[in-house]
């Protein structure tokens, strides 16, 4: 697990650790979970470092939801390949 350092000079988890630790906890995350919950505004981004740069397996899956206005839309929820 790669992690920065803060200004107090101790380390810390990068966005894709934590993206990759929600994942674990919870079995997916979307865009609005990464923004909420982990204050991580380009998931696609991570995504794509965690696929290309540490090897590991992600699924999209399309999951209709409801928005403010009622109307159905699809979202995308990340997942790790099992």
């Amino acid at each position: 697990m790669s992690r920065r350092k803060d200004n107090d000079g101790n380390r810390r988890p990068t966005q894709c650790d934590r993206v990759l630790a929600y994942m674990d906890q919870r079995g997916s995350i979307t865009q609005l979970d990464a923004l909420m919950d982990l204050g991580v505004m380009r998931l696609a981004s991570r995504i794509s470092e965690i696929i290309h740069e540490r090897g590991i397996q992600i699924e999209k899956e399309f999951v209709t939801v409801q928005n403010r206005f009622g109307e159905k839309c699809q979202i995308v929820a990340y997942k790790r390949t099992a």
